[in-house]
């Protein structure tokens, strides 16, 4: 089919958003489909990394000064997204799509609109839900508390959107399941590159490739550098852990720098910790392999899936987390669950694998058995057949 996907971000960047739009679209060419992505006017050219025919089509350069790539809400995304709207209905018009799937609450509104106006076309939407609006703006402190009640209504009526929704997470799709009563909601997950992981290099030549301190424990984490992702979490648990612990290390990848570097200076940790920004989406297999120990401190208020810890259980490391429900389908047995949402409960875990490394191999072996699980063959194969199945209606 002629897929025409939504998205309302400046991609392509070395995030967890990016990752599921790229690998998912990555999938379903595999499968046959046709892709085109309608995006913002910023971000990498995927088809200088990787061999693909997707086809990424970017809103004109009137905002030349936005050049943001991190997450997070800002006012001149309304600007964007409006010249987003303008290029879809373009796309939809003229490449005349089977199926429009929006990504993000902006990017499924953005394909409502379209499929509205081009209501004679029969353009299907799938609608790609990657966590909640009003608790990703919340946790970003863009949204006073007051107006919550008003972005929840808006969010609501954006969950009903689509001939069939999706999330990334069984967190997400509950609460889906409460805006829609037609029960067309099912969760995807996010899926793994597996072949990416099949690293030739030893652990010690990358090490020094890198330039990492020998005989450290090194805990690891990758990912965007912000407060939803629970980085305060993060880096307040290695400052107890550097205090206790002289052989403890930590390497951490991703963006943006100012914050993270103000919470390594905040936090005493210039000695202890190596900061790599950006971190490089096409080599993350590479650093994973450098960890002893995987951090996912991601809390339970975005209702978002983890991407990230996919990749750890890929790379077949144990992983520390905080408790919650999200986290223990993925991993199972594989997990080492901090029990309160702090950062203290946090350090305490890692702790316990820094000092018994029998553990940190048995949870890593967990871990990269359930990797396999997690191919993106079944959740490309799914989507695919709902694309097939909305078709027919």
């Amino acid at each position: 089919m002629r897929i025409l996907v939504v998205a309302p971000t400046p991609f392509f960047s070395d995030r967890g958003t990016h990752i599921r739009i790229l690998e998912e679209a990555l999938a379903l060419e595999e499968l046959g489909h046709e892709i085109t992505i309608a995006t913002y006017h910023i971000g990498k050219d995927i088809d200088r990394r990787i061999d693909t025919k997707i086809d990424v089509r970017r809103i004109r350069r009137l905002l030349f000064w936005y050049k943001k790539l991190e997450a997070g809400p800002d006012w001149q995304k309304i600007i964007l997204d409006l010249m987003l709207i303008r290029k879809t209905f373009f796309l939809a018009r003229t490449k005349r799509p089977d199926i429009i799937h929006g990504h993000l609450h902006e990017g499924v509104i953005i394909g409502w609109i379209v499929q509205k106006l081009l209501f004679w076309r029969k353009m299907k939407l799938v609608a790609d839900f990657h966590g909640s609006l009003t608790g990703e703006m919340l946790s970003h402190g863009y949204l006073k508390r007051g107006l919550k009640s008003i972005f929840s209504f808006i969010e609501n009526i954006i969950n009903k959107m689509g001939d069939w929704a999706i999330t990334s997470s069984w967190e997400c799709t509950e609460k889906i399941k409460k805006s829609r009563r037609d029960e067309k909601v099912e969760t995807v997950l996010d899926g793994i590159n597996l072949d990416s992981f099949n690293i030739k290099k030893a652990k010690e030549e990358i090490r020094r490739d890198w330039e990492i301190p020998e005989n450290k424990v090194i805990i690891g984490y990758s990912g965007a550098f912000v407060a939803n992702k629970g980085i305060q979490y993060l880096f307040s648990a290695m400052a107890l852990i550097a205090k206790e612990k002289s052989d403890a290390y930590f390497l951490v990848g991703g963006f943006p720098a100012e914050h993270a570097q103000k919470l390594i200076k905040e936090n005493n940790l210039e000695k202890s910790t190596r900061l790599i920004v950006p971190l490089d989406y096409f080599k993350l297999p590479e650093f994973l392999s450098i960890f002893d120990i995987a951090v996912d401190p991601k809390g339970t208020d975005t209702g978002q899936a983890s991407g990230k810890m996919l990749n750890y259980m890929a790379a077949g490391l144990p992983i520390v987390c905080f408790d919650k429900s999200n986290n223990r389908k993925y991993l199972g047995e594989g997990g080492i669950y901090a029990q309160k949402e702090n950062a203290e409960s946090l350090a305490q875990k890692i702790l316990e694998l820094i000092n018994n490394q029998d553990l940190r191999i048995e949870k890593g072996r967990i871990n990269k058995e359930n990797s396999l699980k997690f191919s993106w063959v079944v959740p490309a194969g799914r989507i695919s057949e709902i694309y097939n199945k909305i078709t027919k209606n």
